[in-house]
């Protein structure tokens, strides 16, 4: 099991969550965040004031995913995110010890599978119900 932070352009939030949802990657959290990466910094004029914009906004995804998820949800964001510009993001993947599910009690990769979901296989469409 690993938990995959992938930090995006707000401009790139749907297309992310489309390529995840068609990826059949459906449980995620989403963040907006601000950071300072490559990007050269902005210098705006406010009240008659030069300041200098180090922090652009970002969003934050965050999913906990089993094994065979990691690679088809790497791609998917990858696919989705680059615009070839600087400042497209990063992804950070990172071990998970344990998941509970609070309402059953389901842990690590049984408490990782939607409860509706019906497809076992990533990176294949989902079934119609």
């Amino acid at each position: 099991m690993k938990l995959i932070t992938a930090v995006v352009r707000p401009e790139r939030v749907q297309q992310v969550k489309a390529a995840l949802f068609e990826a059949g990657i459906s449980g995620l959290t989403l963040s907006r965040v601000s950071g300072h990466g490559g990007e050269q910094e902005i210098v705006e004029h406010y009240r008659g004031t030069r300041v200098m914009v180090e922090f652009r906004d970002k969003v934050e995804f965050r999913m906990a995913v089993s094994e065979p998820f990691v690679e088809v949800a790497i791609r998917a964001i990858c696919e989705s995110a680059r615009t070839g510009e600087v400042g497209d993001g990063k992804i950070f993947v990172q071990p998970l010890e344990r998941v509970v599910r609070i309402r059953t009690g389901e842990e690590d990769n049984a408490a990782l599978t939607p409860v509706t979901e019906t497809r076992l296989t990533p990176g294949l469409p989902v079934r119609p119900r």
